[in-house]
């Protein structure tokens, strides 16, 4: 399929994982017609903004945190058919960084947003008994290969 035949969203998160082995999750409500999970901190990114600089951006408006970015630990993307949740086929292309906290203090920041609050949360708990994002068992699923 040539690439003007379908819509494609550029988005990016940071895996922070915290000195205790804790992953910091955010919860994802739903509010743009998905299903509530627990996700990456993250999201899409704005037309002019580097992919660098929005998942800072994210960061901090889902987390309360400031971030600083280490490497790049994964690329990954998924596909959707037109007709379901969106009118023309989709791509996803997600960019997932490593980060630490550098500064702020946990709490979400956006308003009105898709995410209702942030938690860090022992890798050792996963998986999860509550639903999960694919995008956070890539993450745990590269960080164990580390």
């Amino acid at each position: 399929m040539h690439f003007t035949e379908y819509d494609t969203r550029l988005a990016t998160y940071a895996v922070i994982v915290n000195e205790a082995g804790e992953i910091l999750l955010t919860w994802f409500n739903g509010g743009d017609g998905g299903r509530p999970s627990w996700s990456l901190p993250g999201g899409g990114v704005e037309y002019e903004e580097a992919v660098e600089d929005a998942v800072v951006r994210e960061a901090y408006e889902e987390t309360g945190y400031d971030v600083e970015l280490g490497p790049l630990l994964a690329i990954h993307h998924h596909n959707a058919p037109a007709g379901g949740p969106f009118s023309r086929p989709y791509r996803s292309q997600r960019f997932l960084f490593h980060a630490r906290v550098v500064g702020g203090q946990l709490g979400t920041t956006e308003v009105g947003g898709t995410t209702d609050f942030a938690r860090w949360v022992p890798l050792a708990d996963f998986p999860l008994a509550e639903r999960t994002a694919d995008i956070v068992e890539l993450a745990v699923q590269r960080l164990g290969r580390r």
